[in-house]
């Protein structure tokens, strides 16, 4: 049993050395900005009172915040992992529990923290299709907007040992796998792992955990944005302006959701995306390929593959390692097996 089962992410933290530029990059991409005793906030639309955290500093990742369910569930956390709990000064009050992960990462627990009362929720336009006419003499009308980001719905890690960081997450909160990807058969690169919320529907993913070649790091965090059209609006919105956009529009294999990836000034990639699958606790874990990572249903291919990124070196030794590591494993098998 795990010591608690969150709710869900909270938020990411980053530190930046100009939070003018990390700001004008937030506000295009459809949060809403604030700064409180020297730090910048973005928010969504839920209530919630931040998601998005930078920091004056040098250019880093510096945390992911998991929303625990209860103060008591933060005080067997804190009893659990020889910690304090303490007070979050921050906006929303509330407790929070810091703890570091097997790769180093500050991983924030919080709970109690006060929903705000200005919501902006974004409605949802009837919409005609072949099965169903249900907007009848009214037109649809949109004007140049960025998206209108609603709530965080994921983070992913490079993690140096898959199966040591997934222990570890799962003991403390409580994550179910959604899906695990192999390289080859046994051989697991990481999961796609979701909240334990009984019969309550959780996304598809909240935390991926990658062990993949290169410097550790946040590889993105994702971010719900209104809808289809609103994502598009956001990705017309954001070259506009001309910032760096990292891949997309497409529809994900993993998680299903329609997604759009850019990259903040500082080289973080942050996603918007909408459409995205929920699963209870009741759904059985699955096991796919690589190849389903970086693959679409629909949309853009994966830079890598449209030939607009080299493969890096350290991916590059990856691959070719893991080649040489099949090979030995079909040798092994006798023949008419299949490994």
């Amino acid at each position: 049993m795990p010591v608690i089962k969150i709710e869900d992410i909270a938020h990411v933290r980053f530190s930046a050395p100009d939070l003018g530029a990390m700001r004008s990059f937030l506000e295009d991409f459809g949060m809403i900005c604030f700064e409180e005793n020297e730090k910048l906030f973005g928010k969504g639309r839920d209530g919630r009172p931040f998601l998005h955290v930078t920091e004056p500093g040098a250019a880093k990742f510096v945390a992911v915040g998991l929303r625990a369910a209860s103060v008591e569930d933060l005080e067997l956390l804190a009893a659990s992992q020889g910690k304090q709990v303490e007070d979050l000064d921050e906006p929303g009050g509330g407790k929070i529990v810091r703890l570091t992960d097997p790769d180093g990462y500050r991983v924030e627990v919080i709970a109690g923290q006060a929903k705000q009362e200005d919501a902006r929720p974004v409605a949802d336009l009837p919409r005609n299709t072949a099965a169903e006419k249900s907007r009848l003499r009214q037109s649809v009308r949109f004007g140049a907007s960025p998206a209108h980001v609603i709530r965080i719905g994921h983070a992913v890690l490079k993690v140096s040992d898959f199966r040591a960081s997934e222990a570890w997450y799962k003991d403390r909160f409580g994550f179910l796998t959604s899906d695990e990807v192999e390289a080859a058969t046994d051989v697991p690169l990481g999961a796609f792992m979701r909240c334990d919320r009984g019969d309550r529907p959780a996304d598809h993913h909240t935390l991926f955990l990658a062990q993949l070649p290169g410097e550790l790091g946040l590889l993105h965090a994702a971010f719900e944005v209104a809808n289809l059209d609103d994502l598009m609006l956001g990705h017309q919105f954001l070259k506009s302006k001309k910032r760096i956009a990292a891949w997309g529009v497409g529809r994900h294999i993993m998680g299903s959701q329609i997604f759009d990836y850019w990259k903040d000034p500082f080289g973080n990639e942050l996603e918007h995306w909408t459409d995205g699958d929920l699963f209870t606790a009741a759904d059985p874990p699955q096991k796919m390929p690589m190849s389903a990572l970086l693959a679409v249903q629909w949309g853009s291919p994966h830079p890598m593959f449209a030939g607009k990124m080299p493969p890096p070196p350290a991916f590059v030794a990856f691959v070719m390692a893991l080649m040489i590591r099949m090979k030995r494993l079909f040798r092994r098998q006798p023949k008419g097996t299949l490994t």
